[in-house]
């Protein structure tokens, strides 16, 4: 066996633990408002993400993907396939031990900005400051804003919206069931355009926006009315608030939806610098964007499986339980605002994270009931690891490309 094989074997740890990395720390996104609102149990939450980030991998996950994450970093610094490969598994492995990091201290971080900010440090080291795209990046950190004020905007008033016409009224339960048609429909609105716009079948897809438009409309409303006769049929008014059994069942959709584009998006993160090795051993080059085999697909959504099984909990527990006391209908207004925060952002070509909209979500609802709802704490500790994660990626990657220069 020649030495690029044992180089491929170290590409295939590092891509796993990666992967395993991304789970243990993004399903939090998917499950953690469903959870904190015991709509499903932290097992249920497991099994479900699991599954859904397998299949969402690899059936709906990308089979070509950019050797640079984001364009941030110029593709010239891949020229000399020696030092592409080295640091291919330099920004894996620094972007992991980072989310690892975040993980352990249970506090959720972008995996994405921490690939692009490994990747910064990799070209810093095999190309200097010109090859970076500092506009790009300064985009990238606006979302540090944009993505956690908007969903926060979003669920504070969808929060608003079900306590005015649904929770003061003298029986809930029975304008609940009245006004499900409304609230299922626009959350598969937002989901079903989310999937059409946000997912890389989807964009093979290439459906227009006007034909997406009407698609989303046409089979929320059907499907809307549909899930409000099961409904009726499996819920009855109860002494235990029915108002917000009725919205753990949407939140549940919503929640799997979520978990379902997270495999097909998110596993990129780990599969394409892993891609990059793959076909520098197989072939000795990449170009821009290189083909993915759906058999590293299927063993990055395996890792993702691995890191939700394993650790997801941590995170899920800070997002769900920490931040502020969460139920059924405000965890449907979470689940509800990062949804169309991604969605909207993501075809206005903004960058944003999930996990950022995800917490923006969960202080919106907090702050429905008043500042005080809120724990800002855990709020401050959760944006000061945002602000580190390029940095701390960058120079952890820039350590690890000099280590394995003396040794490959």
């Amino acid at each position: 066996m020649g030495s690029e094989y044992y180089v491929l074997i170290v590409g295939y740890i590092f891509g796993f633990y990666m992967a395993w990395n991304i789970g243990a720390n993004d399903v939090a996104n998917s499950m953690a408002s469903a959870v904190g609102a015991k709509a499903i149990t932290i097992r249920q939450a497991v099994f479900i993400a699991g599954i859904l980030n397998i299949v969402g991998a690899v059936f709906i996950g990308s089979h070509v993907t950019k050797t640079i994450r984001k364009g941030i970093v110029s593709t010239d610094i891949l020229s000399d396939p020696h030092l592409a490969l080295i640091g291919a598994l330099a920004a894996l492995l620094a972007a992991a031990l980072w989310v690892s990091f975040a993980t352990w201290k249970s506090l959720p971080v972008s995996t994405t900005h921490s690939i692009v900010g490994a990747m910064i440090g990799f070209g810093i080291m095999a190309g200097g400051f010109s090859v970076i795209n500092w506009g790009k990046l300064g985009a990238v950190m606006l979302s540090w804003i944009i993505s956690p004020v908007f969903s926060m905007i979003i669920a504070f008033l969808m929060f608003k919206t079900i306590v005015k016409f649904i929770l003061s009224k003298e029986d809930p339960f029975s304008q609940a069931l009245k006004l499900a048609p409304f609230f299922i429909s626009i959350a598969l609105f937002v989901v079903i355009l989310s999937f059409l716009f946000k997912t890389p079948l989807g964009k093979r897809l290439a459906i227009g926006t006007p034909l997406a438009l009407l698609i989303a409309v046409i089979l929320a409303l059907v499907l809307g009315f549909l899930a409000v006769k099961i409904l009726g049929r499996f819920i009855k008014k109860t002494e235990l608030s029915g108002e917000e059994e009725i919205f753990r069942k949407i939140q549940i959709g919503t929640s799997c939806y979520v978990a379902l584009a997270q495999g097909s998006n998110d596993v990129a993160n780990a599969i394409g610098p892993l891609a990059v090795i793959y076909f520098l051993v197989k072939t000795g080059g990449v170009g821009a964007k290189v083909p993915v085999p759906i058999f590293l697909l299927f063993f990055g959504g395996i890792g993702i499986a691995c890191g939700i099984a394993m650790a997801g909990h941590r995170v899920m527990d800070t997002i769900g339980k920490k931040i502020t006391t969460l139920t059924n209908t405000r965890g449907f207004s979470v689940d509800f605002a990062a949804a169309t925060t991604v969605m909207v952002a993501s075809k206005l070509g903004l960058p944003v994270s999930t996990t950022h909209a995800a917490v923006g979500g969960v202080m919106g609802v907090g702050l429905a009931r008043g500042i005080e709802a809120v724990n800002f704490r855990i709020i401050f500790q959760i944006l000061l690891y945002w602000v580190l994660t390029v940095p701390v990626a960058a120079i952890t990657s820039i350590v690890i490309f000099k280590i394995l220069q003396l040794f490959m």
